[in-house]
């Protein structure tokens, strides 16, 4: 893991075209620019579906928010998507506030996250499923 302006980003290749980066560490003005250079990396290197794990980040302000929404628009641009897993409530409360919600899926877990990423059935009522689902019908 690299820890860069007290912000930490592990990732996890799975596959050529799918990411996951789990960040640690208070996501704001000063480790933004961290988290954007490791997202842009990814996409450099040809993974276009980046999974944020955000389970061990416990804050988030509007620089933060900016760099999932400003990925969200690369990553679609080269046909990606870019999800989030384990919003802690404070981080989801800003999120769902925002609408980023809206375009950016946000899943309770990383598992769940993976099985919509991979087009796996969930169990009945699972999130990931049926957003899964929903992003397959609106294309």
């Amino acid at each position: 893991m690299t820890e860069d302006a007290g912000l930490g980003v592990e990732v996890f290749p799975i596959g050529s075209d799918t990411a996951i980066l789990a960040v640690r560490g208070e996501l704001d003005i000063s480790t933004a620019p961290v988290l954007h250079h490791r997202l842009a990396e990814q996409v450099a290197h040809g993974r276009h579906h980046l999974l944020l794990d955000v389970t061990e980040m416990p804050f988030m302000d509007s620089s933060g928010l900016s760099v999932v929404v400003r990925t969200v628009n690369e990553v679609r641009d080269v046909g990606g998507t870019l999800s989030l897993s384990g919003a802690r409530p404070v981080v989801r409360r800003l999120l769902d506030l925002t609408g980023v919600g809206l375009t950016c899926p946000l899943y309770d877990s990383v598992d769940d996250a993976r099985r919509a990423l991979a087009g796996e059935p969930g169990e009945p009522g699972d999130t990931a499923a049926a957003v899964r689902h929903e992003e397959a019908v609106t294309r």
